[in-house]
């Protein structure tokens, strides 16, 4: 039995009703609980009172944090003593990822590593482009409406030598389905013969976004928004609308479950009046154990349009609905060589790569949004992208100052320690990509940056070291959402063969990795007044392990397991396999 009575250590009643004078009454005229619950440790993340035995819940929140003694001075409470074995810490912050996350889970998974999905499910990874080929073959056989397209996700070439994905390989799928495979990076799609056919990709073979083979023909790989934008049109599928339908935010919600996550971001959405209805529409349901912050896509209007739909939203922000942030996307990715990078440029000479906007219209829609008061969230891969960024943020401070605008870059995984000094000196934070270190450091060491720059790439020592504010991420789909194994990317540094990248000073301690998926993130995302940390007054959204990471060794922060999650002191288990 969970429950048990805590009796009040004072003895007075209430003749009020004839109700002890421990019970509360909510605004709305309902009668309060509180419960406390116990267990083996909590950090808290609150530096007056970094670790605790007991937590007591009042109305979703946090009403007290310490022993049993303390926490049961507020009153008669009910204990619940089904985490008396395990770890408490704040709920995970999943502070840069996608909710296409959910929505791809419907299509055929084909990355390298291994993923895994929703229901708690292992995908292996494909180690070869047959074996992709493979597995969508297995899925186009079990589809019985030939108009419908195929899609693939979580494929990457650069992990197959020279080989690229060619329309060839996916026409061995099906002679006339539609046949579309998302690279891992999203920056990419490949497509088959019926998808060249129909868009007619030949007319459009002189864009850089459409990639040709020697003799000028389209090979059926496509780069950037506007280049994948060709074929998606024709295959009737828009991704970003897709994965705010229910069923997709249920999948998105239950693998962040799986990883200890109860506030996660989708960081670039249209936001349009449909998408904002539905995400209102499942957020406010009392099951549904996620907060959502979205990101407006800032480029997907004009500045000053954008900045009158964003603020328009944010009155309709709830507590599981967060917004009022906005993204810009300036660059590509790195493994995808479409990142803007600085002289010496790509070590393998790949020309230099994509930006997304031009800079000088990027250093105007910084101007506007930071004019009218937002927080603007930046992609920025390359070191150039960053150097761009960090131009246009100054001179639209320089004009319009904006205190506490926490203007955050995000990846930004080749800052230099210059760039991390004007970044602290322009109160501008980071949010490091250090999932990167262990899937690609090894192609950025041997083909993408060479060593050098390897060896300092999502360097978050240096960034706690110049004082920018830190957190880290996953950028879900891109690499799976896990915020315990992206901590132990930052704090071991090592990549999937067993190299290590940079030196002691650029490896987190794990105190810090917790901090920069907790504390670190709220204050990315200006949330650090309600989440973030166990303390009196925040969301009681807590994140239930079944280990302490504190205690394990540091190459086994990965391995510690979730229970699951507490959002708002509703008690959520994680689905198991």
């Amino acid at each position: 039995m969970f429950w048990r009575d805590v009796f009040r250590l004072k003895a007075e009643k209430s003749s009020l009703f004839g109700i002890s004078d421990n019970f509360f009454f909510s605004k709305e005229g309902c009668l309060v609980t509180t419960t406390i619950y116990s267990a083996k440790r909590i950090i808290t993340m609150n530096p007056a009172r970094p670790f605790a035995t007991h937590v007591a819940v009042r109305e979703g929140r946090v009403l007290s944090v310490g022993t049993l003694e303390e926490v049961s001075c507020w009153g008669e409470a009910q204990i619940d003593d089904r985490f008396s074995d395990q770890v408490l810490m704040p709920g995970l912050i999943e502070g840069h990822s996608h909710l296409v996350e959910g929505s791809l889970w419907d299509h055929v998974y084909v990355g390298y590593y291994d993923r895994m999905g929703p229901d708690g499910k292992v995908w292996p990874g494909l180690k070869s482009v047959d074996a992709v080929v493979e597995r969508l073959q297995e899925a186009a056989a079990a589809m019985d409406d030939p108009d419908v397209s195929l899609f693939g996700w979580g494929f990457d070439p650069i992990f197959f030598g020279e080989q690229r994905m060619h329309a060839s390989d996916l026409d061995r799928v099906s002679n006339g389905r539609k046949i579309g495979v998302f690279h891992a990076s999203l920056h990419f799609l490949n497509v088959n013969s019926a998808v060249i056919d129909e868009t007619d990709l030949a007319a459009s073979a002189d864009m850089q976004e459409v990639m040709t083979d020697t003799d000028g023909k389209p090979t059926g790989e496509l780069a950037g928004m506007v280049g994948m934008y060709l074929a998606l049109r024709s295959m009737n599928y828009d991704l970003g609308s897709a994965s705010t339908y229910p069923p997709a935010l249920w999948s998105f919600a239950k693998v962040c479950q799986l990883a200890g996550v109860t506030t996660a971001t989708d960081l670039h959405s249209p936001l349009d009046d449909e998408m904002v209805t539905r995400l209102k529409a499942e957020t406010d349901r009392p099951d549904f154990p996620l907060r959502v912050v979205p990101a407006f896509g800032g480029t997907l209007m004009p500045a000053d349009k954008g900045a009158e739909r964003i603020g328009s939203l944010v009155d309709q922000s709830t507590d599981k609905l967060k917004m009022g942030i906005v993204k810009l996307v300036l660059d590509g990715s790195i493994q995808g060589f479409t990142a803007r990078l600085k002289w010496p440029g790509h070590f393998n000479g790949a020309p230099n790569g994509l930006w997304y906007i031009a800079p000088d219209e990027f250093k105007k829609t910084v101007s506007a949004y930071n004019a009218a008061g937002f927080q603007l969230h930046i992609h920025t891969n390359g070191d150039e992208a960053t150097e761009v960024a960090l131009d246009a943020i100054e001179a639209a401070l320089t004009t319009h100052p904006h205190p506490d605008h926490r203007h955050t870059l995000q990846h930004c995984q080749m800052a230099s320690d210059a760039q991390f000094r004007r970044m602290a000196a322009l109160g501008v934070g980071v949010n490091l990509f250090s999932n990167h270190v262990y899937y690609w450091g090894d192609q950025h060491y041997e083909m993408t940056l060479g060593p050098d720059r390897a060896h300092r790439i999502d360097n978050a020592g240096s960034a706690i070291e110049h004082g920018v504010d830190l957190a880290l991420h996953s950028d879900a789909p891109i690499t799976a959402i896990g915020p315990l194994f992206t901590a132990w990317c930052a704090v071991n540094r090592v990549t999937s063969t067993g190299k290590h990248l940079g030196g002691e000073a650029e490896r987190l301690t794990v105190a810090e990795a917790l901090y920069t998926i907790t504390m670190g993130a709220a204050l990315s995302l200006k949330l650090d007044n309600e989440i973030g940390s166990i303390e009196v007054g925040k969301f009681a959204d807590f994140a239930v392990l079944t280990g302490d990471p504190l205690e394990v060794d540091p190459m086994a922060l990965k391995d510690v397991g979730v229970w699951g999650t507490v959002v708002g002191g509703e008690v959520f288990e994680a689905p198991k396999n």
